[in-house]
């Protein structure tokens, strides 16, 4: 075949075939080398060139619409996938943009790779330039670079595998000036180092941890996301097993003890009326991997003030911050679990403590979907409870929830069940409204054989308006519920009963499904249950999303939310 009759797949092989011809190509290849499947961002004269490398050596690029909904497609990728995120972003704006996705994926120990253009350090009158390194570390991610054609493979690799190890985003500075010059290095100079060993509990910590849980009787344990990043829930399954401990998680961690008898869901203001009467009850609380923290503890309400309180935690720095610990176990939350239920074994200890009287059953019993309450619906809203009742009933079990921040979030966070912890993305460590249909979108790549939904606010949806399209164009089975009161619900909820005037958190009633359908999407506007027949008909046919303008009563005042601001 000659030149002229080659097809476009012959020329791709060859480029995948020859060797690079830049510092820019060696590092795409390099990041795509470590096994990246899919990557996210907005191509830009600062990044075009490495992220064509990194998608010529195999990850799918996937393109955002906004710079932070890209970091956030790779932090909820990430979060599903248990694997690192790639996001890919030009130097400058392009980073600015990106920053509070950033600041998320920092907060919440997500490992996320950003690699960003830069501009020379000898462009000191660039427009692009601002301080990228300081900027990243400000938010506690990390900021790497790639320092030369030397170095430029070990750079790229050692930045990957810092995300990987230490579960924070790395950003990998590339300075334009750099990026085009001929290679030294075309490959690390060594293998990736293999994993570290979880850390241990020390043998003195460890007895004293068994003691103190050999004098408790009522035993309850707490995961958090450190849990989950450790993949602990069945070591923490197994022990709550050996002690007769009660089971709850964290917010971010739930999911983790999905189905378990005496699982009690989350701890905190998300808490069901039957948990928040039993957890205080507990003697003894094992926080594993949590930080203890007011929303975790509703300000110290979820333990008791005589409760002893063992803290097992990776990081040193969490064990006492939010809350004075009795014992702390500076260990991985899944090895601490297994050495302390080994511990327990050897001594021949073994007790029921909660798990005797009938328990599991009024447990299963009395969750969130089973406590009563009066369905404020009218003609025109439907009772955002009544709503995520509905949904849960209507959607598979093996499906994804991801959640966007506002006056809305505990109703999925309480009606909406997950069947894992990894099944479960809740971008909250920062706060910002905005971040959820970016971490929905990247949920719903990592596993594209189940359904995601996208538990967001209508001032969420706006914020990110332009990624339904990314949704659409990208055909992903994502169902789309927004919770609309046209408003900022949480500041009409904190400050009107206050006599403030509130005016200008309030808006027109917008349609969200016409803009959806515009876009590309399926859509519906849900007034009432009788609207959600068409989620029934998408499940039949998910190919693309599904878009709900759900309109929700603004007079319903979550119950969680008056407990979210006394925390500030």
């Amino acid at each position: 075949m000659s030149v002229e009759q080659a097809t476009p797949a012959d020329q791709l092989g060859r480029e995948r075939s020859a060797p690079p011809a830049s510092v820019a190509d060696v590092v795409g290849a390099t990041i795509a080398a470590q096994g990246v499947t899919d990557a996210f961002g907005i191509l830009g004269s600062g990044n075009l060139v490495v992220t064509n490398a990194l998608a010529r050596g195999g990850a799918r690029f996937h393109h955002a619409r906004h710079e932070c909904s890209a970091v956030c497609m790779a932090d909820g990728y990430a979060r599903v996938s248990g694997r690192v995120g790639v996001a890919s972003v030009h130097q400058g704006p392009g980073l600015t943009n990106a920053m509070t996705g950033i600041a998320e994926a920092a907060k919440s120990r997500s490992p996320v790779l950003i690699l960003a253009g830069d501009a020379p350090a000898a462009a000191l009158t660039s427009n692009f330039r601002i301080d990228q390194h300081d900027l990243v570390e400000s938010v506690g991610a990390i900021a790497d670079r790639v320092h030369g054609p030397k170095t430029a493979a070990d750079d790229a690799q050692r930045a990957y595998q810092r995300a990987q190890l230490e579960r924070r985003p790395v950003v990998l500075m590339l300075p334009i000036d750099m990026q085009p010059l001929p290679p030294v290095q075309a490959t690390p100079s060594r293998p990736p180092a293999p994993p570290l060993p979880a850390p241990e509990p020390s043998e003195q910590s460890l007895a004293t941890a068994a003691d103190m849980i050999m004098n408790a009787s009522r035993p309850a344990i707490i995961a958090g996301r450190g849990a989950v990043l450790a993949d602990a829930g069945g070591q923490l399954e197994e022990l709550g097993a050996r002690i007769g401990a009660l089971l709850a998680t964290s917010a971010p961690a739930n999911g983790l003890f999905a189905d378990l008898p005496y699982a009690l869901g989350i701890s905190g203001g998300f808490a069901s009326p039957f948990a928040a009467e039993l957890l205080p009850q507990a003697d003894l609380v094992l926080m594993f991997g949590a930080s203890v923290n007011h929303w975790t503890t509703k300000h110290g309400a979820m333990i008791d003030a005589g409760a002893r309180v063992i803290q097992v935690d990776i990081e040193p720095r969490a064990i006492g911050r939010s809350r004075p610990a009795d014992l702390a176990l500076i260990a991985d939350a899944r090895a601490a679990a297994a050495r302390l239920t080994e511990e327990l074994e050897r001594r021949g200890h073994s007790a029921p403590g909660f798990r005797a009287g009938g328990l599991a059953e009024q447990i299963a019993s009395r969750r969130w979907a089973d406590d009563p309450y009066d369905d404020a619906g009218t003609e025109d809203w439907i009772d955002p409870r009544t709503l995520s009742i509905a949904l849960d009933r209507m959607l598979p079990r093996d499906r994804a929830v991801a959640v966007d921040s506002g006056h809305f979030l505990g109703y999925p966070s309480m009606y909406l069940a997950v069947p894992d912890a990894r099944a479960w993305v809740f971008p909250n460590g920062f706060q910002a409204v905005g971040l959820g249909l970016g971490n929905a979108i990247g949920a719903a790549i990592a596993r594209p054989d189940r359904p995601t939904v996208a538990a967001i606010g209508d001032g969420g949806a706006f914020m990110a308006l332009a990624e339904l399209e990314t949704a659409a164009r990208l055909k992903l089975m994502l169902l789309v519920l927004i919770y609309d009161d046209a408003a900022y619900g949480a500041e009409v909820h904190h400050f009107e009963p206050m006599g403030h005037d509130v005016s200008l958190v309030r808006f027109p009633d917008a349609d969200l499904a016409g803009i959806a359908r515009a876009a590309g999407a399926k859509s519906a506007t849900v007034r009432s249950v009788a609207d959600l027949a068409v989620v029934e008909d998408w499940l039949i046919n998910p190919h693309g999303p599904l878009v709900l303008d759900a309109k929700v009563n603004p007079k319903i005042c979550a119950e969680w939310l008056e407990e979210a601001f006394r925390a500030g």
